[in-house]
């Protein structure tokens, strides 16, 4: 699935990402300094419920946000020296099957990460404002959840 977004439809897109992921999801977000990964987990995040502030992880490497019926990890892995730095975070102790896990620059915690279900990759699109925004499946429940958000979108993008 490949499209077009502008800031304004990333919040709604990504609240329906997170509920075709909310029953887990490993996403991989890819994409340069300011393409919106960091905006694109925030709107997933508050379109589960979240109404707190997202903080973006670049400094602490790592927020959690317990929602009632899931959990969300989001990961910033870009000032990351060492992906044996996330053993000391405790990642084995996180629940990769049944959370969704948002992990931008994932090259960096390469070994120490669960595989992807869903690559979505957010590039410059066509005007200042605008990203083009790919979502591949990557395993069989990736595949159905990008389904999923594509029968959801049918029509909107």
């Amino acid at each position: 699935m490949k499209n077009v977004f502008d800031e304004e439809q990333m919040m709604p897109f990504g609240g329906v990402l997170g509920h075709c992921c909310r029953g887990g999801s490993v996403i991989y977000l890819d994409g340069t300094l300011g393409m919106g990964k960091t905006t694109l987990s925030r709107a997933l995040i508050q379109g589960l419920g979240w109404t707190d502030r997202v903080k973006s992880p670049t400094y602490t490497l790592y927020e959690q946000y317990d929602l009632p019926d899931v959990q969300v990890c989001h990961f910033d892995l870009y000032r990351l020296s060492d992906p044996e730095e996330l053993e000391f975070l405790g990642i084995r102790d996180l629940d990769s099957q049944r959370s969704i896990w948002l992990i931008e620059w994932p090259e960096k915690g390469d070994g120490y990460l669960p595989p992807a279900d869903i690559r979505l990759t957010l590039a410059p699109g066509t005007e200042d404002d605008n990203r083009t925004l790919s979502l591949d499946g990557l395993t069989m429940r990736g595949q159905q959840q990008v389904q999923a958000v594509s029968e959801q979108l049918w029509g909107w993008v």
